[in-house]
């Protein structure tokens, strides 16, 4: 659905959840669902890994959430505000949602207005270092008309007002439960973060960090004949590979996440006969960041990998650039993902009217990239390896722990030592890589190593949260707990400006414009993130598991109340 659409009469154009297949509660028993990443948080305010949301999406739900053809449709709200029906106003200032009656949270309490705004205060709070503030982009207020109806005010006309309260990184949150965690406690309410009250179709009957999560069906969900599944246990940890074994092969689990494993061992897997894998083409972008801050061990905690200490190396754009000119990406793309992968320069590869469709990084260019590094002043040394005043060209490069990622790292790391470029690699389990430990020395936001890989996408068809999340503000650090979103501390105000330019556009063609150049100057003009292959969702699941229907526009365990048992 387009943004014009939505804000003429969604209503008319949402689709439906897919028909239930089953007819009482609890029927089918336990599933078993695997995710590569162990889950370290319930809470998706506090963490940016995708384990962490889709986790949280089971029990947390928001206002409404985006279908597998990225149309937007209600959750807790009764419809979707629209233009024609009075929920947006003519000036583009205000949306007001209507909560469907009779919504209760899983301990049986009413669900209410006053709930949504506290939601919005809780993550709004300065200090409180939440992870999906760019949802929350723009918002002047958030107040209760009355207990079912919420209305939000922008500080500007906001043509795209389907950010705050939708998909699985915004949803609603018990003020009941959570009014204690507030602002810099956010972190600290460990029961909240990992027991959270929710209104979706389970409840976290047991939680375990870093391991597994007990599920139940939720006994107040608001469709009595949904979940089919009784209990559902999510356990977490191991890599890709083994995930999809348990699905593909030895049939211990229904589903599992993420099974980004090789294109032969994929066909290896299919072999056993006990599952089949499911894909589908979004806006998931396996991407190099690269650190603009110092990450060096020799500054002072809390100033590492901050504003305070531009990188001595990356800083300067032409070795950020003849980094980027060594790579094959289309190499990469047919080693790691065959045909669930393609080569790319963009951070946005779709919908097409946000993609730039850059072509200028899929040559590999390794002299051009050795010129670079001379005009950069770094010359090359006895042992191969470029030096300037003294100091090596090397980079500790870090991802999670993958074979897949693996095998990249090794290319990169010898495609680099062709320019003159040395690497030290690092693998981090992505349990804790992709995790919101504020703690850790080790997770993807505190990025202490010169250059990161990983990959993610944005909930929805509008990339304006996701690219609102570049802005120097949301650099993590120290004062939001390690929890901004703008993980490689790009920063240009000129970048930030024009964010703010697309949040008050509504003309569709002047917002694919906008969008394309912010991607831009991420990627092709500034080389602060090298793109590389942009992947299909790839995931397995049990012949034996019904209603599966893979989102790529919002948590892929979008519609688990409607999963069954095949008899």
């Amino acid at each position: 659905m387009t943004i014009k659409t939505a804000l003429l009469g969604a209503a008319a154009t949402m689709a439906l959840l897919p028909a239930a297949a089953m007819a009482e509660r609890g029927m089918d028993g336990d599933v078993k669902v695997l995710y590569s990443q162990a889950i370290s948080t319930m809470n998706p305010y506090l963490s940016s890994g995708t384990k962490d949301t889709d986790a949280a999406s089971l029990v947390l739900e928001p206002l409404a959430g985006f279908d597998p053809k990225g149309e937007i449709f209600p959750r807790l709200a009764a419809e979707i505000p629209s233009r024609d029906n009075g929920g947006i106003s003519e000036d583009l200032k205000t949306i007001t949602w209507k909560l469907k009656p009779d919504l209760k949270w899983s301990d049986g309490s009413p669900v209410t207005a006053d709930d949504a705004v506290f939601t919005a205060q809780y993550c709004m709070a300065p200090d409180g270092g939440c992870a999906q503030l760019a949802r929350y982009e723009g918002v002047e207020k958030v107040e209760a008309v009355d207990p079912l109806t919420v209305k939000v005010t922008f500080t500007e006309p906001k043509p795209n007002p389907f950010t705050i309260f939708v998909s699985a990184t915004a949803p609603i949150l018990q003020k009941a439960q959570f009014e204690p965690c507030l602002g810099t406690a956010a972190s600290s309410c460990t029961d909240q973060n990992f027991r959270p009250i929710g209104t979706g179709p389970f409840m976290v009957k047991d939680f375990k960090t870093n391991d597994v999560v007990l599920l139940e069906a939720n006994p107040n969900y608001r469709d009595p004949a949904k979940p089919a599944f009784a209990t559902m246990t999510l356990k977490g940890g191991g890599d890709a590979a083994a995930a999809g074994r348990a699905v593909m092969e030895t049939g211990e689990f229904d589903y599992a996440w993420n099974t980004q494993v090789s294109p032969e061992v994929q066909e290896q897997m299919k072999a056993g006969g006990k599952g089949e894998f499911v894909s589908a083409y979004g806006t998931l972008v396996e991407r190099i960041e690269l650190n603009m801050t110092d990450p060096s061990s020799t500054l002072a905690e809390g100033e590492r990998a901050t504003a305070k200490h531009p990188h001595p190396i990356l800083g300067d754009p032409k070795v950020r650039a003849a980094l980027s000119m060594a790579l094959d990406r289309q190499l990469l793309a047919e080693l790691g993902y065959g045909e669930a992968g393609k080569p790319t320069c963009d951070l946005v590869p779709a919908p097409e009217a946000y993609a730039a469709n850059n072509t200028s990084c899929l040559q590999q260019d390794v002299e051009g990239a050795k010129k670079l590094l001379d005009e950069a002043g770094w010359t090359v040394g006895g042992s191969g390896i470029r030096e300037k005043d003294g100091k090596p060209l090397k980079l500790l490069f870090q991802t999670s722990v993958n074979p897949v990622r693996q095998d990249f790292q090794a290319l990169v790391k010898q495609w680099w030592q062709e320019i003159g470029v040395d690497s030290e690699l690092k693998t981090v389990d992505g349990s804790v890589f992709f995790g919101g430990d504020a703690g850790s020395p080790d997770t993807m936001q505190k990025f202490y190593s010169d250059v990161e890989m990983y990959a993610n996408n944005f909930d929805g068809t509008d990339p304006e949260p996701y690219l609102a999340e570049r802005t120097c503000n949301k650099a993590p650090g120290p004062d939001n707990q390690w929890q901004g979103q703008n993980i490689n501390r790009f920063c240009d105000p000129a970048y930030d400006a024009m964010v703010v330019e697309l949040s008050h556009t509504s003309d569709e063609a002047k917002r694919g414009e906008l969008a394309k150049k912010l991607n831009n100057m991420l990627t092709v003009e500034s080389n602060s993130m090298l793109p590389l292959v942009s992947r299909a969702r790839f995931s397995a699941k049990s012949k034996s598991l019904g209603g599966i229907d893979l989102n790529v526009w919002d948590s892929e365990l979008w519609n688990a109340s409607d999963w069954f048992r095949v008899k």
